[in-house]
């Protein structure tokens, strides 16, 4: 069943949380402040965080705190992929309305199997190795339920990194828009900027062009 929004009232914010091992400058964070410039809102452009989250997970939950503490409490919440993982989190913590793209619904058990397992930050340069800590953070975060009605979802079918089917499972009952064939970064996101930004009582007047 296709379920109303979350609220009616316009947010006075939007907070991006990118996905693991990515930034605060990536395309789809460059395309939600893009979005929110666009949109006048008490005199002014809508007010659009995307902050830098480190890779353990519990200091990214805290960036992602404060960053939400500095544009209030009626707030939009939108994540990708690891990052659709904490704005649920953060979304049943403080009750407000999100969307999510390709989220990860287990994230400990995907960190788990990359235990040992070497990185770079292609937008920091930081080097890190995955650690049982950034399995055992991640599941202490795990939310025990999810409220439906607060979520838009944002699927594509040919995800090469997660499973579509456990989002939808997991988050059944709430909005949700599949894109045939979309990828896990979820490359056409800016043709879906309109249904994003009307998630949060927002009409976004013009469509964005793809960020490269």
């Amino acid at each position: 069943m296709l379920r109303g929004p979350w609220q009616v009232a316009p947010v006075d914010g939007v907070l991006y949380l990118h996905g693991f091992n990515s930034g605060s400058d990536s395309p789809k964070a460059r395309l939600m402040r893009e979005a929110c410039a666009r949109i006048e809102h008490r005199g002014g452009p809508l007010p659009c965080r995307t902050p830098h989250l480190s890779h353990r997970p519990a200091e990214a939950l805290a960036s992602a705190e404060a960053a939400l503490a500095e544009l209030g409490d009626n707030v939009l919440l939108v994540g990708s992929s690891m990052g659709g993982f904490l704005a649920s989190v953060l979304a049943e913590r403080h009750d407000l309305a999100a969307v999510l793209i390709n989220p990860a619904v287990n994230p400990a058990r995907l960190v788990g199997a990359w235990l040992g397992m070497a990185f770079v930050n292609p937008y920091s340069g930081e080097r890190f190795t995955i650690e049982s800590a950034h399995r055992d953070e991640l599941a202490a975060l795990s939310p025990v339920r999810f409220t439906p009605e607060r979520y838009l979802l944002l699927l594509g079918t040919a995800d090469e990194t997660l499973d579509c089917r456990e989002a939808f499972d997991a988050y059944r009952g709430c909005r949700t828009l599949i894109e045939a064939g979309g990828d896990h970064g979820f490359s056409r996101l800016a043709a879906y900027l309109p249904a994003v930004l009307a998630h949060g009582g927002h009409a976004l007047g013009e469509p964005l062009a793809a960020i490269q």
